[in-house]
Order: structure tokens, then sequence, then C-alpha cells
């Protein structure tokens, strides 16, 4: 009974320690198994992510926000999400990771997008990247995963095109926008996208895409019924206080945490209290 107690703790170590790819995620839809996906953008965090055991690590473009403190992810750059890649991969184990393509990096052509793809996949050592739009770049999802690099969609909501919508609201409510949406998947899916981002689109569009779809469809304000979930983490761990949708769940307060451990340092080196006989030389 002990050695099989044992032989099965081992096994748990073994599954949980398989590296994730994009066959494992095809797996994962096919046997109705739910996808776990965050962002990452440091050695240090994506490190506690990983050992956590998610399936797949977001670079996004979303350091933009949370990490430089722009107001749209417009400003980053190739070098930036390189950069942030480069360390997210440092410390890594098992999970898959996805790095954002940054705004101007594939919409102008596909050679571009190509050359930027690779970029992107020697420099840093990611295992895929991800685009937003549908038909209109599907040249690129082409070109790009003939290359032998995999590309993951992204439809719905696209913050790149910020400027073009004005408003972070809800995507595809109307029934042309709808049908549009169904298209892009689809055409992004027979392009060879592995999967796709659906982004703040109604909760029953997501599901009826998905369904119809054989990749796996990550969902961020979009239902339950996507084959996976995916959040940012400084959001959902309630590092960032200034952005609260009504799709994100908190998960922790850290931003709390942070603050009451800072004042109580302050105090401490202010009356001599750190560091203490202990804790010197």
């Amino acid at each position: 009974m002990f050695l099989e107690h044992i032989e099965g703790e081992c096994m748990a170590i073994s599954s949980r320690a398989k590296k994730v790819t994009t066959h494992t995620l095809q797996e994962m839809k096919a046997s109705g198994e739910k996808i776990t996906m965050l962002t990452s953008y440091d050695y240090s965090l994506a490190r506690l992510v990983d050992a956590a055991g998610i399936d797949v690590i977001l670079v996004g473009d979303s350091a933009s926000n949370v990490m430089a403190g722009n107001e749209t992810t417009v400003p980053i750059t190739l070098d930036h999400m390189i950069y942030h890649a480069q360390c997210v991969i440092n410390g890594v184990d098992r999970a898959l990771v996805v790095v954002d393509m940054p705004f101007g990096t594939y919409q102008g052509d596909s050679k571009t997008a190509l050359d930027s793809a690779i970029r992107i996949m020697k420099e840093s050592g990611g295992h895929a990247v991800k685009l937003e739009g549908g038909l209109e770049i599907v040249e690129s999802v082409v070109r790009i995963q003939q290359a032998g690099i995999p590309v993951m969609g992204h439809l719905g909501l696209t913050p790149q095109s910020i400027y073009k919508f004005g408003t972070y609201s809800v995507r595809a409510k109307e029934q042309d926008e709808a049908t549009k949406l169904l298209e892009d998947a689809k055409a992004l899916e027979e392009a060879g996208c592995f999967s796709i981002v659906f982004e703040k689109i109604p909760a029953e569009l997501a599901k009826k895409v998905s369904e119809q779809l054989t990749i796996p469809t990550i969902g961020i304000g979009a239902g339950v019924d996507c084959d996976g979930q995916v959040l940012v983490l400084h959001d959902m761990l309630g590092i960032t206080k200034d952005f609260s949708p009504r799709f994100l769940r908190r998960y922790a307060d850290l931003g709390e945490t942070i603050d009451g451990a800072v004042k109580q340092y302050i105090e401490d080196v202010r009356s001599k209290q750190f560091p203490n006989a202990d804790e010197g030389y």
C-alpha cells in the first residue's frame, strides 16, 4: 500500500512537471479539461506562476500598462516585448509561454510580421506568438506558422485598436459584428492558429464559436464556456487598483499587503527597530 502511494505521488509530480505544448492544449479541449492562462512580465513572478501549475503564461503587451504605466498597449515596442519574454522564459520550467506581438510589428505586411516573430522566438526563447485581428491578418498568420512558429489569435476587443474603437466596451453585440467574429475565428483556424483569445464578447457568442472550432478558445470577459480563461496577473492579485472591469475577480489584495509592509518598514527604520542585533554582523 505504501509503495502504491509513493508511485501515485511520483506519477502526479511527473504529470505536473510535464511541459505544456500546443498539442497539450488541443488534448485538453478534446477531453473537456479547462485551460488556465495568466500574464507575467518578469522572472520572479513567472517562476511563482509556473511553479503553481499554470498551463499558459502570456507575456502580454499589457506590460505597457502594468509595467510601464502607459494608458494603452500601443506604445510598447518589439524590443520591450523581447526583454520581458526573456525574463519570463528564465523563470519557467513547465508552462507554454506565448508572447504578444506589439502594435506595428505585423499589421503592415506578412514579411514584417514574419521578421518580428522570428526575432521574438530567437531572442527571447518564447514558445509561440499572439496577434490581434481576423481576416486582415490571415496572410501574416499563414506566413508565421509556415515558418514553424505557433500562432495564437485574438478577437473581440482588441486593445491595440483602441483608438479605432474609441471604447473598451463589449464587442460583437450586434449581429453583423457577431457574424464577422465567427468568420474571423474560422479563418484564423484555417490559417493555422493553435488557439484564439476572445476578449469581452457576449458569453453566448463565445460558447457558439467555441463549439464550432476544433482549436481551443481562451476567454477574458467572454463567459465560462470558452475552453480556458486568462487574466492579467497584476489585476487578479490586487496589485493594480484603478482597473475593475466586470469580468475581473481579485484572488488576493497584494496592493494592501505591500502598502502595509512598506509602511511598517519605514516605521521600523525610523524608530531604529530595524535592523536589530540579530540582523547585523
